[in-house]
């Protein structure tokens, strides 16, 4: 960890900040809050940092029915696609949305990233439950839920949502400055971050609402089960999900269970459907048309690339003992963004 700012230091490189936002600087203010914190964290440049993101992309946000190139679908074999890290493009990642509905890339984050991830989400649950339970102080860099759309996809009040998220082991990444920051960070070493931008033909933005932490435990009851997340972000987005795994998850932790092959539009839910955005499992059935369901083994590090298409649950099972941690992250393109979402610059 590095050692912390004097905080007349820390007072003026945020007026620094500040000053290069108003002048229209704000890509500016980014870079100098986020080497300062690079230099010497702060909660206060990662706070500045989640109001400045927040507030600089409202405007960049609009939906309007994408004119990008869709993906086509070609014949799957029945296996989810996979890339090592290395190997990861906008070819292979075309490649494996069109044969499989998805790319596994392996070894995408490194071990040592890997474990700072995990004590950084069991600190930022840790406190979350701490403040929720009246605990003082709370350290804001792990903790420090600010206002959000009081309602969603999901009908929810925002603090109802927040409170149904944490019980099923999540928390919105915004709601932790120093988890988001961490995010940001991952996401340019590795290269997604470019990856996204010309995959999608423009510098994407995050969904506050839809980037989790997650620590799920192994006898989560699933809610919903299979689903598209089209259903509810609308099928004309420019979507790309970042699925990040932290453990070992599919066979002794929660994972995924999904239908490896291309499905070009979002699907009707039918009668046997719990929720009208979730799909039954007949109607799975049929979207696999003869394909397996799928189970892959992540390993910590690897990644699961998506995009609003994909047929897809939570995989548990009684066997599994094991929780699982992960980061969920859903990028939009800004000229296609979703309605009832919350943008965030990256």
């Amino acid at each position: 960890m590095n050692n912390a700012a004097p905080s007349d230091s820390i007072v003026a490189v945020i007026r620094r900040a500040r000053d290069l936002v108003a002048s229209r600087g704000v890509r500016d203010a980014i870079d100098l809050l986020t080497e300062s914190n690079r230099h010497a964290r702060s909660d206060q440049f990662e706070r500045a940092l989640v109001r400045i993101r927040r507030d600089a992309a409202q405007e960049l946000a609009h939906t309007v029915p994408s004119t990008r190139e869709r993906i086509v679908a070609e014949p799957s074999d029945g296996r989810v696609v996979e890339v090592e890290a290395a190997d990861l493009s906008v070819a292979s990642l075309r490649d494996g949305l069109a044969r499989s509905g998805c790319l596994l890339v392996r070894g995408l984050v490194d071990a040592e990233r890997v474990a700072n991830l995990v004590k950084g989400i069991d600190s930022a649950l840790a406190s979350a439950d701490a403040a929720s339970g009246g605990a003082a102080p709370i350290d804001r860099g792990w903790y420090n839920p600010g206002p959000m759309p009081d309602r969603d996809a999901s009908g929810l009040p925002a603090s109802a949502n927040r409170r149904f998220l944490r019980e099923r082991g999540g928390l919105w990444t915004i709601d932790s400055p120093r988890m988001l920051f961490e995010l940001f960070e991952v996401v340019d070493e590795v290269g997604i971050g470019s990856l996204m931008t010309d995959f999608l033909g423009e510098r994407p933005l995050l969904s506050a609402l839809k980037c989790t932490l997650r620590r799920v435990p192994p006898d989560l009851v699933v809610v919903g089960g299979w689903h598209q997340d089209g259903a509810f972000l609308g099928d004309h987005v420019g979507a790309f999900n970042l699925w990040l795994s932290l453990s070992h998850c599919g066979r002794d932790a929660p994972g995924l269970d999904i239908v490896p092959k291309r499905v070009d539009r979002v699907l009707q839910s039918d009668h046997g459907s719990r929720f009208d955005w979730s799909l039954s499992d007949d109607a799975v059935r049929a979207a696999a048309g003869g394909s397996a369901i799928v189970r892959p083994e992540f390993r910590p590090g690897d990644a699961l690339l998506f995009d609003h298409l994909l047929v897809h649950r939570t995989a548990t099972s009684p066997e599994m003992t094991q929780p699982r941690h992960a980061i969920e992250s859903w990028f939009f393109a800004p000229s296609a963004y979703p309605a009832g979402q919350l943008p965030i610059l990256y």
